[in-house]
């Protein structure tokens, strides 16, 4: 597993390959340092470490360009926007620093001991089902099975099926979408009428939601496969009720790290109101600032940290009291908003695009006709209903009999079949969050 994950790795990103090998080899030696007593010591190699190389390859350019903009600002003429380094992202950097990170601090935390197994933990940090995009996997939640699995067939089935319908989710219905959301937002804001701005931070929002949710369900998949029990990381978000909710639901894995090993390492809500207040926003600057070195991904998370915050003061009291379906429309509201902020290439871009959310314009051009067709027109609707646990009502609920097994295997084999079709005629459409 640990030659085939390596492999893996290496075949998209070449020479990259030996990054991950460091972290982990610094990883592995931190965590056996904590539990020898340099506990400090241990930690912050592995912290400073991790943070280096997360900075370096993903956020240089960026500080480097906000440096020279700011020089300009106060009057100083630069033309070394030249010097700015051209560095490549590797693959799945976020991912990986922050679950070789989690090891570390649980170690130095008490909650497991270090691993003296370096192919065992190895293999945990290069695992290929989740290596390039999630879910975050803890060590603690695998460490048994690292050293032993169980293989049925029940399970390598259920891995199959969790791995069918991920690759369902992004072929048949995020990539449909990409198509409507990439052409609206490829378009200048000044095109653009109300209801078009509308259709294209919809279809986005899906598209994101399947193309994310659908890599996890087939890491998940896999995972089972080879006899891993990965954590779910999509809880149906946008059934939620509040930006709250909305958190506990979206992106599980990354939440509750950043719960567990940065909110609560800050103090939580043990030191005061203000403190609390602090924390929780500082908390979704880094959130935002984790998806990509970008303002607009700064913004994002302030924006979602903003509502967090009026939710903790006391509108969450509020939104338990009132009609359900306003309080899903409020959610839903604010969520949508954000993802201008997310799917935009500028900030300008984003306001000009909010502002024609809300300011009735009409555009003479019938984009929709284009955009909108049968195949987008089918993915919306698929995208509605598998935003409710739907299936998993129906699965749950119908009798298990030799009809029941039949057309769940059919309807299994349909949606394969027409995932591969979508793969053999279609161009090259990576996972969004291979980005991050």
């Amino acid at each position: 597993m640990l030659l085939v994950s390596l492999a893996f790795y290496t075949f998209g990103e070449k020479e990259l390959v030996l990054l991950i090998i460091a972290s982990t080899l610094i990883d592995y030696s931190a965590g056996i340092i904590i539990e020898k007593g340099r506990k400090r010591f241990g930690l912050a190699l592995s912290i400073l470490a991790n943070l280096s190389f997360l900075i370096y390859f993903k956020y240089t350019n960026f500080l480097f360009e906000n440096y020279y903009s700011f020089i300009e600002l106060l009057g100083v003429k630069s033309g070394n926007y030249n010097l700015i380094p051209n560095i490549v992202l590797p693959l799945g950097i976020s991912f990986f620093t922050f679950q070789t990170m989690s090891y570390t601090i649980d170690v130095y935390r008490g909650k497991v001991k270090a691993n003296r197994n370096f192919v065992e933990f190895a293999m945990f940090v290069t695992l290929f089902p989740q290596l390039i995009a999630g879910p975050i996997v803890r060590y603690k939640d695998i460490q048994e099975q690292l050293k032993e699995r169980i293989f049925s067939s029940q399970q390598f089935n259920e891995g199959i099926e969790r791995f069918i319908i991920g690759l369902a989710k992004k072929m048949i219905i995020a990539n449909n979408l990409a198509f409507i959301a990439d052409g609206i937002f490829d378009l200048p804001t000044s095109n653009l009428s109300t209801l078009v701005t509308w259709v294209g931070v919809i279809a986005y929002s899906f598209q994101i939601y399947f193309d994310f949710s659908g890599y996890s369900d087939m890491a998940i998949g896999l995972g089972k496969m080879f006899g891993f029990d990965f954590l779910e990381n999509f809880n149906f978000p946008y059934i939620s009720k509040s930006i709250r909710e909305f958190w506990r639901r979206w992106h599980i894995s990354l939440s509750t790290w950043f719960r567990d090993y940065l909110y609560i390492s800050l103090g939580g809500n043990r030191k005061g109101n203000m403190r609390t207040y602090f924390n929780l926003i500082l908390v979704f600057f880094i959130t935002g600032l984790w998806h990509g070195a970008s303002w607009n991904f700064i913004i994002w998370g302030l924006f979602h940290g903003f509502f967090l915050l009026v939710e903790r003061l006391g509108f969450d009291k509020v939104l338990t009291k009132v009609y359900k379906p306003i309080a899903h429309i409020y959610t839903l509201l604010i969520v949508l908003i954000s993802w201008v902020f997310f799917r935009a290439e500028t900030l300008p871009q984003a306001f000009d695009y909010i502002k024609r959310m809300f300011m009735y314009t009409t555009s003479k051009a019938d984009f929709l006709s284009y955009y909108l067709t049968t195949e987008v027109s089918i993915a919306f609707v698929l995208a509605i209903l598998a935003s409710f646990p739907i299936y998993q009502f129906v699965i749950n609920n119908t009798p298990k009999n030799l009809l029941f097994s039949i057309g769940k295997v059919l309807f299994l084999l349909l949606i394969f079949v027409i995932s591969i079709m979508y793969i053999a005629v279609d161009t090259y459409n990576p996972f969004i969050y291979f980005r991050f």
